[in-house]
């Protein structure tokens, strides 16, 4: 088991930032995600502690020794493809004893790695076909079956199961993360997928645009989001998001349109009065909302008209609009099946909302420092991630 730490790492491609300062430790033996959207620098990143690229700036270490100008083949890593990249001339037994093939082991000792790694992943039957044989669950299996057949210190897969239909997503899922439990190596799993991260990593990375947004547990990155970007990316759907306005008569409250009112008690309370915010951005989980006829004593309640409704089966998504148009989305119950146009009442418990600063877009509960002191936005304003960049 090792563990990966990246310290003041950067990667430019030309005038490209790909990778901005990302400081990052990887556990030895956990289950790691590295989750963002497409082109936020996630892939890059793994490519980085692969060695297949080298960082413009900083150190990638291995239980503390720097392996930054390592080539790949000296760092002892499995990696895993999201193509698969089989080589289609060779069979699933050749394609998976390649890597070993290569160090020059005897033969013996490759027939017997090659067929333990093929039983742990029920493809032992499959060893003397070629690899259009296979359907992509198994094919992906094989890819697999390489890397670890190698004995890595290290997994790390780029997204091995896009490519893969539903329901063969969810089974190897499911043994993917089992099979690590049972090796116990320190894995390092890139997708796009939040729904893969938060089953099954130990801790989640979020990158966007280079930089890292969150790090935590998934419970910390679904109930905690840092900022506004994490807030808006993990879910399904994700948070909602309304802008709320600040009064003072006498302590600090956030008005809601369609008559939410929410005044915090401490210390968020000073926060806001300190940081003087005449607005704030309220969100709120879909899951979290009670929809009903009239408001709720103790909850934050909204009048909204709905605007359409989607049957999902065990639940039902519905999307109102409060009166100054904003959208807000609720998870209720199939049997709760409003028409559009209907006026309906959006509660929430007071502690289930979250603010954030509209300017640097940060949970206003991790801000620290005085205003003048307030940090940037790791998610901030297309202005202020130039201004970061000119700086640097």
């Amino acid at each position: 088991m090792v563990e990966v730490e990246l310290r003041g790492v950067w990667k430019r491609f030309g005038d490209f930032v790909a990778v901005k300062n990302v400081n990052l430790r990887f556990p030895d033996g956990k289950f790691s995600s590295i989750l963002g959207p497409s082109g936020s620098g996630k892939t890059t990143l793994l490519y980085l502690i692969a060695g297949i690229y080298k960082p413009s700036r900083g150190e990638i270490l291995f239980d503390g020794e720097d392996v930054s100008r390592l080539p790949p083949n000296k760092r002892n890593v499995g990696l895993v493809f999201q193509n698969y990249a089989l080589y289609p001339h060779m069979t699933v037994f050749e394609n998976i004893a390649f890597p070993l093939t290569i160090k020059g082991l005897p033969r013996g000792e490759i027939e017997e790695r090659v067929h333990s790694v093929a039983r742990m992943l029920h493809i032992d039957e499959l060893l003397d076909r070629y690899p259009h044989q296979l359907s992509g669950g198994q094919q992906q299996r094989v890819a697999l079956a390489r890397a670890l057949v190698k004995e890595p210190a290290v997994l790390l897969l780029d997204e091995p199961l896009s490519n893969l239909d539903a329901l063969v997503r969810l089974e190897i899922r499911g043994e993917l993360k089992r099979l690590q439990r049972r090796l116990g190596i320190t894995t390092i799993y890139v997708t796009h997928d939040q729904s893969e991260a938060l089953a099954m990593a130990d801790l989640i990375a979020v990158i966007h645009r280079g930089e890292i947004q969150q790090v935590g547990s998934p419970e910390d990155v679904y109930r905690r989001p840092r900022n506004l970007f994490v807030a808006g990316f993990i879910g399904m759907p994700p948070a909602n998001l309304v802008k709320a306005a600040v009064t003072r008569t006498p302590t600090p409250c956030v008005v809601i349109a369609g008559g939410g009112e929410y005044c915090p008690g401490e210390p968020l309370a000073s926060k806001l009065e300190a940081l003087g915010l005449e607005a704030v951005v309220a969100a709120f989980r879909p899951e979290d909302v009670v929809l009903g006829e009239h408001p709720m004593e103790d909850y934050v309640s909204m009048e909204a008209e709905v605007y359409v409704v989607e049957t999902l089966g065990r639940e039902n998504l519905v999307t109102l609009r409060l009166p100054d148009g904003q959208a807000v989305k609720a998870i209720t119950s199939p049997l709760l099946n409003p028409r559009p146009g209907d006026k309906m009442y959006v509660n929430v418990e007071p502690s289930k909302i979250l603010l954030y600063d509209p300017d640097t877009e940060l949970n206003i509960e991790a801000i620290e420092a005085a205003p003048a002191a307030r940090p940037v936005s790791l998610a901030g304003s297309p202005e202020r991630r130039r201004a970061a960049q000119e700086e640097d």
